[in-house]
């Protein structure tokens, strides 16, 4: 897969910009890796500003701990 590198810079000026945004999701995530492995779930939900909730979950397997592992490499993590 080849990125442009200009597209790579931009990624990671709004990756920044989320970090100063947010700089407790960051957070969690780091700690949450600590305690991920295969068979753990990962539940997401989002409230919508009129107070809609939707919800999922997914059950963590190898190949998603390799991909996760990857990503790190690919973000300097």
């Amino acid at each position: 897969m080849n990125m442009n590198p200009m597209m790579l810079m931009q990624i990671k000026g709004m990756l920044d910009t989320f970090k100063r945004n947010h700089p407790k999701v960051p957070m969690f995530f780091s700690a949450a890796a600590q305690n991920i492995g295969v068979g753990s779930v990962i539940e997401m939900s989002v409230i919508s500003p009129d107070g809609k909730k939707i919800c999922t979950n997914m059950r963590v397997t190898e190949d998603d701990l390799q991909l996760v592992e990857q990503m790190k490499n690919i973000s300097g993590m």
